[in-house]
């Protein structure tokens, strides 16, 4: 199995001016810092305790180490200050960008993230979450934010690009099925033109935070955008797959061809994003395109059209 874990520097590594302010928004000099794993980011994430005992989650980044992850925590600020106390998300605390760094500082959440192989109880937990986060998204709590298809229908056009250029090592029966896999993608892009729900857009098991009491939380929103309210639920039946479970009743309810197009139309983003270069300071991320991109093809096999 491949983890969703890349690269990151750790709060030493913040310079001291950010470090200084940081401190100054949290109303007292931080004595603890835990740099977390996990995640593609290869800035820092830090359960930080403060000398008068707060605790706070710090991510920071610099455009000098990947620009297009300071431009990620940039959307991911200004979706944060808009979360509403209602839904399952860390509660936002300050937010600031120097130009050379964009920090984000958040609610610590004390949990672990759900265990890959899914088990049921924390799959009906996720969905529960789910569930509470499109109510309070529902309609979206901010004006001006993009729509799901700003983000995606560039990355659910790649089946395109990889029929224009089949890659040599691609699967057999994807090759065959390139003219359906084209087509749905197609209609799952259109079905996410539709809902006024701020989704999360990459709900997976590292994005996800179990509590002790057994709640989920819904963390990382860079991708946040407006759209159905079920594409969540859809991407979190998706990382069952990919990790091992059974996504079962996940998809109940839910359009089945919006579904298939949706499950083509990443699909044929992993696979083609995976066989390029690795971003800077991202070594590990193509290595996981890779693998989700496969685990997705035996379901797809079972439920394309021929």
């Amino acid at each position: 199995m491949v983890t969703a874990s890349g690269v990151r520097i750790g709060w030493a590594d913040l310079p001291g001016h950010i470090r200084a302010r940081i401190n100054t928004t949290l109303k007292s000099p931080v004595v603890e810092a835990h740099s977390q794993a996990g995640g593609f980011s290869p800035g820092t994430a830090d359960r930080v305790l403060t000398a008068d005992g707060r605790r706070a989650f710090v991510k920071a980044v610099s455009p000098a180490i990947n620009a297009d992850s300071a431009t990620m925590a940039r959307r991911e600020a200004r979706i944060a200050a808009f979360l509403p106390a209602t839904a399952p998300v860390p509660r936002f605390i300050d937010a600031f960008d120097t130009g050379d760094w964009v920090v984000l500082i958040l609610e610590d959440v004390d949990g672990a993230h759900p265990r890959t192989p899914w088990v049921e109880a924390e799959i009906d937990a996720a969905a529960a979450a789910l569930a509470d986060l499109a109510r309070a998204l529902t309609p979206a709590p901010a004006p001006d934010l993009p729509r799901v298809t700003d983000y995606l229908a560039d990355d659910f056009a790649c089946w395109d690009r990889i029929a224009a250029a089949p890659p040599a090592d691609l699967d057999p029966w994807l090759v065959d099925h390139l003219g359906a896999l084209r087509a749905a993608s197609a209609r799952g892009l259109a079905s996410l033109a539709q809902g006024d729900t701020l989704a999360h857009c990459d709900v997976r098991a590292d994005n996800l935070l179990v509590r002790a009491d057994g709640r989920v939380m819904i963390v990382d929103w860079p991708w946040g955008s407006v759209g159905p309210a079920w594409l969540d639920t859809v991407q979190l039946a998706m990382n069952v797959l990919v990790h091992g479970g059974d996504p079962g009743r996940l998809l109940d309810g839910i359009d089945p061809d919006a579904v298939i197009g949706v499950i083509a139309g990443f699909t044929g983003y992993f696979h083609h994003r995976s066989r390029m270069p690795p971003p800077p300071g991202l070594p590990t991320v193509r290595a996981f395109q890779r693998f989700q991109g496969d685990a997705l093809v035996p379901w797809l096999q079972a439920h394309l059209a021929e």
